[in-house]
């Protein structure tokens, strides 16, 4: 029987070759400033007649044509990469071919797609530790991963978090216990406060001490690309930007084929055993969507950078990377993908809770400039208090440290409308505070 090596060899198809090498004379070249053009070279998959469109492999499971090849299937001599399929929970081409895609998108070796972010999360979290090992985290985390990290994993598995402040390099670094701490995780841009994160600097000095490094790049895909700055696995909600259309819940793993591979070990992956397993009619709605994520991110971006400016003079106390007066500023300019912009997210402080229920109370009922709703990525603008609704599984304390006021207003910009119809509505709603 073959062992588990030799099964993670053979079960996953990475990318493409020709797409690995037209991606590395990309990568290898003077900077990546595009992760548009490395979806571009990822192979088009055309439907069963041809159709321009793949076609959905819906099938649970899948037939063999000799019975021996069963036997070969599940020692792992035969798998995704010889065209053999045994389980939609393990592999389906539908599924691959958006996981082919996501990893084109994020310029890593391989990638996969689950059901949700969180399930993405917690399934790298199993694979890089076991019972007694540790990680280091940012403590401006989304709710449901400090959740995770600070309850659930102690709790279940006995592995335990130490959470620092990110922009600390010098904490990071001193809180890390070698042979003991396993991964360094954050997100690339902070739910809800926005911190952005020294990705070089961090993953050196993870990776000094043998540490993997895994970043939650949900808020800023297209416009950061943390494994070409040295991550060594990236993790997405694709609910949120990648979908655009608040109707999917997703997530996906990007990183080198031996970590998802291992993942998807039949055995004793957590991707197989947890079985967090991805719709491949929700996998074929998501390919059609990627193409035009660009786009759509670009918009987002403007929209965010012009409504931060004006918002500002307005005398509002504005939250957002693209301002130069935001302390990561030049930071995240020195790491950004070329004409992606800052990010389409902004938060503006209004002190309070009772005041920023005002502000979005107006926004919504009264001007109808946005949606009060949880989530991102939205083509309308989505709003929440973040403090009593994403990152309420925080204690008091734990909100103080990562900087969340208690009338922090998070802001998901839309594209829906023209800059100034939106504007005027903005503008309106504030007007009447």
């Amino acid at each position: 029987m073959a062992d588990a090596s030799s099964l993670n060899q053979t079960s996953l198809l990475p990318i493409d070759d020709l797409t690995a090498k037209k991606l590395s004379s990309i990568n290898n070249s003077h900077s990546w400033e595009d992760p548009a053009a490395g979806l571009a070279l990822a192979r088009h998959e055309f439907g069963e007649h041809g159709g321009v469109n793949m076609s959905i492999e819906a099938s649970a499971t899948f037939t063999v044509m000799e019975p021996e090849t069963m036997g070969r299937m599940f020692n792992g001599e035969l798998g995704a990469d010889k065209n053999h399929y045994i389980y939609s929970r393990h592999f389906n081409p539908t599924v691959l071919n958006l996981s082919h895609k996501m990893a084109a998108l994020e310029g890593t070796e391989a990638a996969y797609c689950t059901a949700s972010g969180m399930s993405a999360i917690s399934s790298v979290l199993l694979q890089l530790c076991n019972t007694g090992d540790h990680v280091v985290a940012s403590q401006s985390l989304y709710g449901g991963t400090h959740a995770l990290l600070s309850h659930f994993l102690p709790g279940k598995c006995n592995i335990m978090s130490t959470f620092v402040d990110i922009r600390d390099l010098k904490k990071v670094e001193e809180a890390i216990v070698e042979g003991k701490t396993k991964v360094l995780y954050f997100e690339s841009m902070s739910n809800p406060t926005l911190t952005v994160a020294n990705i070089p600097e961090l993953c050196r000095i993870a990776h000094d001490k043998g540490v993997k490094v895994v970043v939650d790049n949900t808020f800023a895909p297209m416009i950061l690309s943390p494994a070409r700055l040295g991550a060594d696995v990236v993790v997405h909600s694709i609910s949120k930007f990648i979908s655009g259309g608040a109707d999917i819940i997703a997530g996906a793993i990007c990183g080198p084929a031996n970590i998802v591979n291992g993942m998807m070990d039949l055995h004793q992956g957590p991707l197989m055993i947890l079985g967090p397993t991805m719709n491949a009619k929700v996998a074929f709605e998501l390919s059609e969507r990627l193409p035009h994520l660009s786009i759509r991110m670009k918009e987002h971006c403007n929209r965010a950078m012009a409504f931060a400016n004006r918002m500002k003079k307005l005398g509002l106390k504005v939250i957002y990377p693209g301002l130069e007066e935001h302390p990561d500023h030049f930071l995240l300019k020195s790491m950004v993908n070329k004409d992606y912009g800052y990010g389409g997210l902004l938060c503006v402080d209004m002190e309070t809770e009772q005041r920023a229920n005002r502000l979005m109370n107006l926004l919504q009922n009264d001007t109808q400039f946005g949606f009060m709703a949880v989530s991102l990525g939205y083509y309308e603008t989505l709003m929440s208090c973040s403090g009593s609704s994403t990152s309420s599984e925080l204690n008091e304390a734990e909100k103080a440290l990562a900087g969340i006021s208690p009338g922090l207003v998070r802001m998901s910009i839309g594209y829906i409308g023209t800059l100034e119809q939106k504007w005027n509505q903005l503008e309106k709603a504030i007007s009447m505070i």
